[in-house]
């Protein structure tokens, strides 16, 4: 037996020995060189040549690490006390709700949604160190789902604004906010398209919907909260979803930047929303238009109608005529149109290009306001109203053709206030008379109110309802 075991331990031995030395002395081994790859490059074939490396210059960062870390602080979580629905005759019910904020500057100012705040008595506003300040309502904004808050704080992390105008599909962008109350919650995602409408402010006239979509992940309770670029600027405000189940479901959409810089810029001077209008009815050209109109392309926005008296009427603009060009940017639909003429006052001059017939013509818009004038709009948020306990602005064009009468719209009531702890007034009422006597604005309620000390009957009405209401405070 041991005989076996040694031939063959022999055979191996002399087998390994033969196949080292052909290994070692018959086949050529280059000497090792060794390949350093760059950052930011990637290996690449180009035949008939070997690999080799090629050098990619990105976009932007693949890493979300300092965007995130610039961002996170500056995002807040804001919970609302809020009356609930009841008629105006019934004991009054309180509920909460909660969403998400950006600080916009060190002085306090917090961007949201109108939706997170919508007839909202308080606002706790939660930092990202977890510190609270009760805010107080500057304005809002229904039409673009904005609104502005202000906490009594200094030096606070806040975000720098971003050109969203400058963004590309495709291009990297992260959500920040606080869904479900997960505070600080950070989920990327890609610009999927942008000039979005998805109807979801339908019930607003002069609503402009040209929202940013993405497939970064949005939930309950993000509402209101950043959406970044890879360089940590704020490019949007993160405000609804598209879902049959109410979570996510890959689409998601915010509020560009530049259009959100203006309306927040508006809320914080004026109070409210200084809206230029170009005066005239839209629709994007479709395939039976281009053809029952003989356009030739289906480029542009098509002109259905022009107020009379409008700024588009004074330019000379008319029905049938295709806009194409506005201060140096084409429109080819209506969101992209909304947006850009969205970022302008009252008063401001547009550059147009349009074409009448097969004729390229330029001409200069000066947008008006709901008035169809170029002045501001009042608001009414002086001391006297405050102390009452409420907010109001002037009734829009739309709201006063509605109840076929002029007033001001209850906006806020202010929690602990004589008219929130005397009245079951709900915002959204439109007070007509003061004692009797006729309102037509803001400016006739404020005077109206500077004499009576005693006793102050409001009247109006609520859209929706045909009786009137009468609330009798004592101040």
């Amino acid at each position: 037996m041991m005989k076996y075991i040694f031939f063959f331990l022999t055979s191996l031995l002399s087998a390994i020995v033969v196949v080292w030395a052909y290994d070692r002395y018959f086949i050529p081994h280059p000497s090792p060189i060794p390949i350093e790859h760059p950052a930011n490059t990637v290996l690449v074939p180009s035949a008939p040549r070997p690999w080799k490396t090629r050098t990619l210059k990105s976009y932007a960062p693949t890493s979300f690490a300092e965007a995130a870390k610039k961002s996170t602080s500056a995002v807040v979580y804001i919970e609302t006390k809020h009356q609930l629905q009841t008629y105006p005759w019934m004991k009054n019910r309180y509920g909460t709700a909660t969403g998400s904020g950006v600080i916009i500057s060190p002085d306090g100012y917090i961007a949201t949604n109108n939706h997170v705040v919508k007839n909202a008595l308080t606002y706790t506003v939660q930092l990202n160190d977890r510190t609270k300040y009760e805010a107080q309502l500057i304005g809002t904004d229904p039409s673009t789902d904005l609104a502005l808050l202000k906490i009594q704080a200094d030096s606070l992390p806040s975000i720098e604004f971003g050109n969203s105008d400058s963004l590309r599909i495709g291009e990297w962008v992260l959500a920040v906010g606080n869904p479900f109350s997960l505070q600080s919650t950070v989920t990327a995602g890609i610009v999927s398209a942008k000039g979005r409408n998805i109807d979801i402010l339908r019930e607003h006239p002069l609503r402009i919907e040209s929202f940013i979509q993405t497939d970064a992940v949005v939930n309950p309770g993000n509402s209101g909260g950043a959406l970044v670029n890879t360089a940590g600027q704020l490019v949007g405000i993160n405000s609804a979803i598209l879902s049959h189940s109410g979570q996510y479901e890959g689409y998601s959409f915010a509020i560009p930047s530049n259009l959100a810089a203006k309306i927040l810029n508006d809320l914080k001077a004026y109070g409210n929303v200084q809206r230029g209008l170009l005066g005239v009815s839209i629709s994007r050209i479709s395939e039976e238009m281009k053809n029952n109109y003989n356009l030739p392309n289906l480029n542009g926005i098509f002109i259905t109608h022009v107020m009379i008296g409008s700024g588009a009427d004074d330019a000379g603009l008319k029905p049938g005529d295709v806009l194409l060009n506005i201060n140096g940017q084409s429109v080819n639909d209506v969101p992209r149109m909304q947006e850009l003429v969205g970022q302008k006052h009252p008063g401001d001059t547009l550059s147009v290009q349009y074409r009448r017939e097969d004729q390229i013509k330029e001409t200069k818009v000066i947008l008006k306001n709901t008035k169809n004038n170029t002045e501001l709009v009042s608001f009414g948020q002086d001391k006297l109203l405050r102390s009452l306990g409420i907010q109001v602005r002037d009734l829009y064009s739309e709201e006063r053709h509605k109840i076929s009468q002029k007033g001001v719209k209850v906006l806020t009531i202010f929690m602990g206030s004589p008219m929130d702890q005397q009245t079951n007034m709900v915002p959204g009422f439109i007070i007509t008379h003061v004692n009797g006597h006729p309102i037509q604005n803001t400016k006739d309620l404020t005077l109206s109110l500077k004499d009576l000390k005693k006793k102050i009957e409001f009247s109006g009405v609520y859209e929706g309802h045909n009786r009137r209401f009468n609330y009798i405070i004592y101040p």
